[in-house]
């Protein structure tokens, strides 16, 4: 459930009351309230305190009207600010919203329903006006970008051109709830940067951050990945900001098949494929494809990947990603000198890459001593037993509470003693605030982004060897990429031939990067980039400029 910090500033006590009452009958959020019955105590007050929304009566003992608002606005500083008003007085609450509040409500005429989503609706709007390219993830993206094209010498123009994405949708999507009297409107977005190359790839992401800027640093990864993997593909990415967790699966097939709508002008099997992402799986692709499907008056495939084998979906697509991260920990630990067998890790994430990524690990004889999810993080040094683990998540969703281990932090686990570290949760996980402290001899990055670029300097000074993301997990989008084939054909491959032919392309890319690695004497990540940017700008200049 998430929450709302909310500051209240009314001088009724018994509509104080009332407010209190209503915002704690929400079900699907949690709000944090504290009152003040005049203006100068509440300023005071906020300029101490973190608040998410302020509710604000227009009326009160020490400030009346438009200056009431101003004030507050001011010191608010980004904090979004609902008004209240009375029935009689309701344009002075429109001249408030033409001012920057982000709603009114009349006093009267507000239930619990209409208070909790004006709030809900005003932290949203608030969010997408001020972060959408205000973003770490993209910052940091751009700046890995910016690093290899200086050292390759890339055309400025070509420079310019790459920086932010070719296309980009930005969404707000209404959604029916279960009880079918409340609407969600929810923000969704669909992101090309490169169409040079083919039809466009990427993940679909639901998630309570998906923002404008994370998704375009995610689409601008998938090129590099793309270009690096000699695939046919250019770099996409989608989302829709909404914790799934908090949705029944009748509310999540209803979001995802307006979502499709919404897009549906952007994708296709020949423009833009969607597949799998943090907070979607094969059942979510299933709703897309039918709904595309639908649309088009018969079966399309392969307007998804990801998607279930029953309906064309590829054998190992599930845990591609996590195979590709350990066939590039197997190369890296003969680069290194380090024997597979006996080895420890430690494994951040139990999703499907993180979970994937464990329980091959343990197959080839790799000691696994701490993992971790959302609620908690394990270590035990004599070794963990990946496969009662994923029963214990599969029983009770969650790692916390697993009774063979000690409970750490999530900075704790990062800084455990081990040879193998793979992050495979979320970005900006290993910075300049704990890169020295990290104990283990091989960083494989699961995850996109997980590491700052001044991270990346303090692990190559302390000898530390990274397996980058855009190298690490592209093991989805070849698998990906062995589907969309697939279905394009009308033929389909074993196992066997899928995993081979994973592997191979994986260790070229892997022995390309070390090549230019060592002739340039570059970091791996530098390296991998220049391979695949240096693939991009190949294309640009051979296809030329239009007109």
């Amino acid at each position: 459930m998430s929450e709302i910090r909310v500051l209240v500033v009314e001088d009724n006590p018994l509509q104080a009351a009332l407010i209190q009452e209503l915002l704690a009958q929400s079900i699907d959020t949690r709000f944090e309230i504290d009152t003040y019955e005049n203006l100068e105590t509440a300023l005071n007050c906020l300029s101490k305190k973190k608040f998410d929304a302020v509710l604000l009566d227009l009326t009160l003992p020490d400030s009346e009207g438009l200056t009431t608002f101003i004030r507050m606005h001011e010191a608010a500083a980004g904090v979004p600010v609902v008004v209240l008003t009375g029935n009689d007085d309701w344009s002075l609450a429109a001249k408030a919203v033409e001012a920057g509040a982000q709603d009114y409500l009349i006093k009267g005429k507000i239930d619990g329903n209409r208070l909790a989503r004006a709030l809900r609706l005003a932290v949203k709007r608030t969010h997408a006006e001020q972060q959408e390219w205000n973003s770490p993830m993209l910052h940091l993206a751009q700046q890995q970008f910016l690093k290899a094209a200086q050292i390759m010498g890339l055309d400025e123009n070509l420079r310019e051109r790459l920086l932010f994405p070719q296309r980009t949708l930005v969404v707000t999507l209404p959604f029916r709830r279960d009880n079918y009297t409340q609407v969600e409107t929810v923000f969704g977005y669909r992101v090309q940067h490169l169409l040079t190359m083919g039809p466009t790839k990427g993940g679909i992401r639901y998630h309570e951050d998906v923002g404008l800027g994370e998704v375009s640093a995610l689409a601008m990864w998938m090129s590099w990945k793309c270009a690096l993997m000699r695939l046919p593909f250019g770099g996409a990415k989608g989302g829709v900001r909404i914790d799934p967790t908090e949705l029944t699966g009748h509310e999540l097939q209803r979001l995802t098949r307006r979502y499709t709508m919404e897009i549906i002008e952007m994708i296709g099997p020949d423009k833009d494929i969607p597949a799998p992402d943090m907070g979607t799986d094969e059942r979510v692709m299933a709703w897309l494809m039918d709904t595309y499907s639908q649309q088009m008056g018969y079966s399309v495939p392969t307007i998804v990947t990801g998607k279930p084998v029953s309906l064309g979906g590829s054998l190992g697509r599930r845990e591609a990603t996590g195979r590709g991260l350990v066939y590039m920990i197997e190369e890296a630990a003969k680069m290194l000198g380090i024997p597979i067998k006996g080895a420890t890790a430690v494994v951040q994430g139990f999703g499907n890459v993180g979970s994937n990524t464990a329980r091959l690990l343990e197959e080839l004889g790799v000691k696994v001593v701490g993992v971790s999810d959302v609620s908690t993080g394990l270590y035990n040094p004599k070794g963990l037993s990946v496969t009662d683990l994923l029963q214990y998540a599969q029983d009770h969703r969650v790692l916390k509470g697993y009774p063979h281990a000690d409970e750490v932090s999530n900075q704790e686990l990062l800084e455990l003693p081990c040879d193998i570290l793979a992050p495979c949760a979320l970005q900006n996980q290993i910075t300049d605030r704990n890169a020295e402290k990290l104990n283990c001899k091989l960083v494989a990055e699961g995850a996109n982004g997980p590491t700052s670029l001044e991270a990346d300097e303090i692990l190559k000074e302390r000898g530390i060897f990274v397996i980058p993301d855009v190298l690490g997990n592209a093991g989805g989008v070849t698998v990906s990429y062995f589907e969309w084939v697939q279905g394009t054909q009308n033929y389909m491959w074993t196992l066997d031939e899928i995993n081979s032919r994973l592997k191979k392309i994986l260790t070229d890319a892997f022995q390309r990067t070390a090549g230019r690695s060592d002739s340039l004497n570059l970091d791996f990540r530098t390296a991998a980039l220049i391979e695949g940017i240096e693939r991009v700008a190949e294309a640009k200049l051979k296809r030329g400029l239009f007109p």
